[in-house]
């Protein structure tokens, strides 16, 4: 038996049962979700590509950079001086992007990515408490992004995000630090992957107040198959598992909608079922033509459609679309996120890998 092949196998798993061990130990009951945590922008849509497929995408493995920013595990060489710009049409002037770029260590077989994530939520009057006017103040937040992911054997693949925060809303002042840890399990005969991701996982160094904030801390398990006589991806993603109970019980109401919009009773096991699948997030992909340069994307998000759907009106909240273009050596990517009857997110990037211009050369 080859003792340094044993050792490997048991340090990997104990990685995996460490990783297991965080997602019982934060498990909770009977809480809702939304609001209550600093630095929450960390768990926006990276990209055009996230924001069609529902929110969240943290088992694709790919070229796609972007991707590194929601599961760290799927860094890999194909993202080798890949760069991408990202920059989401949010309400209300709101102004949310990321820059990030890829690069591999191939001298210790690891794959690393850069980047820088924003949001800037635009200018506020400024006035006292009877509502004179006294100027105007901005409020933003930055967080920069180092991560690194390494393949463990050959299905399994380990990765870490770290990313410092700032925040500043007015003459308040916060930072912070994240981190973000995800183990990707894939199979490429069977044209599978499966990935659990412990997102904003941190603490809150400067307060904007005696209270220390929580982070908001998202724990993801999904899997992504890809069909074989047809050029489309299926995606699944498990989202909020530390809170088992996400679902606002309002004793007001009677009734509700299913995803049909038929009406029905309110009873303890619609509840459940409707509790179970606010945690999910369904999306699909087709990737056509000879080298995927074309792409349509659809998602739906069902926590979003429960909690910002208007009550005896129908609308696309929850439901998501978006298109890919690769022309020339760029990719141009769009995506719309439907949030409610105010209307819908709108995501733009463009990326493109610096290698393909020096083959040319």
């Amino acid at each position: 038996m080859d003792l340094r092949n044993g050792r490997r196998t048991v340090n990997q798993s104990r990685i995996i049962l460490f990783l297991l061990f965080c997602l019982s130990a934060n498990i909770r009951i009977g809480a809702q979700i939304g609001g209550l945590n600093v630095f929450e922008f960390a768990n926006l849509p990276s990209s055009s590509r996230v924001t069609a497929l529902g929110g969240s995408l943290i088992t694709v493995y790919d070229d796609d950079v972007s991707l590194a920013l929601h599961n760290p595990a799927i860094i890999n060489d194909s993202m080798h001086h890949q760069m991408a710009f990202n920059y989401n049409f949010h309400f209300s002037g709101i102004r949310h992007g990321n820059v990030n770029y890829g690069f591999s260590l191939k001298k210790y077989n690891i794959d690393t990515h850069i980047g820088i994530q924003y949001i800037n939520y635009g200018d506020f009057v400024a006035s006292d408490i009877i509502g004179n006017v006294q100027g105007e103040f901005q409020a933003n937040e930055t967080a920069f992004v180092l991560g690194a992911a390494k393949q463990l054997n050959e299905r399994f693949r380990l990765g870490v995000n770290l990313k410092p925060v700032f925040s500043r809303f007015e003459s308040y002042n916060s930072n912070g630090f994240l981190s973000d840890i995800g183990l990707t399990y894939r199979n490429t005969e069977r044209r599978f992957n499966a990935s659990l991701v412990i997102r904003s996982w941190g603490t809150q160094f400067d307060k904007f107040n005696e209270e220390t904030g929580s982070t908001p801390l998202d724990i993801q398990i999904g899997v992504s198959q890809r069909l074989k006589h047809l050029p489309f991806r299926i995606s699944v993603i498990a989202h909020n598992l530390q809170h088992w109970g996400i679902r606002y019980d309002d004793p007001t109401r009677r009734e509700q909608t299913n995803l049909f919009g038929e009406t029905i009773e309110v009873n303890e096991f619609n509840n459940s079922i409707d509790n179970f699948f606010r945690h999910f997030i369904f999306s699909g992909e087709f990737l056509l033509g000879k080298r995927e340069n074309f792409r349509l994307r659809l998602g739906y998000n069902h926590l979003r459609r429960k909690e910002l759907s208007v009550q005896n009106y129908r609308s696309l909240a929850g439901f998501s679309l978006g298109v890919g273009l690769k022309i020339y050596k760029f990719r141009i990517d769009y995506g719309v996120g439907y949030f409610h009857l105010a209307g819908a997110t709108n995501h733009l990037s463009i990326s493109t890998n610096f290698r393909e211009f020096r083959r040319k050369l």
